[in-house]
């Protein structure tokens, strides 16, 4: 596995463990992430599924 998996499976447990609590932040991100289409999300996937 590259950094760029093990990096999206780091924030995505703590992404987890921050929507326990009363404010739910995965979804928030979720939802900034189909409507903005950040750039950032883009390399992201293109890096992973570069193999």
């Amino acid at each position: 596995m590259n950094a760029s998996r093990w990096n999206c499976i780091f924030v995505l447990l703590l992404l987890t463990l921050l929507g326990v609590g009363p404010m739910p932040i995965t979804s928030i991100v979720g939802i900034y992430v189909v409507i903005a289409r950040p750039r950032w999300f883009r390399e992201l996937v293109r890096r992973i599924y570069d193999e």
